[in-house]
């Protein structure tokens, strides 16, 4: 039996609407962001599984180019994320809200 591109799309789809569902109903910062990882790796399987199926390298490269940005925006995050916490003590996102201008 072979493993055939419906069933990475189905794969992916499934993931990404798990990380779009985190995103909308988690209060939880640090939740979020592994969410938007989740939705991330989910389009990254689908370039993948395109570019195998394809016999195309630019899916992988533009893979590459993602996992980049995604370690970035970790980084940024967590440090945004530990600076919020020693201000504020709490990661829950109601209480970010007062930082609105």
């Amino acid at each position: 039996m072979q493993i055939e591109l419906t069933h990475y799309l189905l794969l992916t789809a499934v993931l990404f609407a798990i990380g779009v569902m985190g995103v909308l109903t988690r209060k939880n910062l640090i939740v979020l962001l592994m969410s938007v990882e989740i939705m991330l790796n989910a389009v990254n399987l689908t370039f993948v599984a395109v570019a195998r199926y394809t016999a195309d390298l630019t899916g992988q490269v533009l893979v590459f180019f993602v996992m980049c940005v995604a370690a970035a925006e970790v980084a940024v995050g967590l440090a945004v994320l530990i600076a919020l916490w020693r201000h504020r003590g709490t990661m829950h996102m109601d209480s970010f809200r007062l930082l609105k201008w």
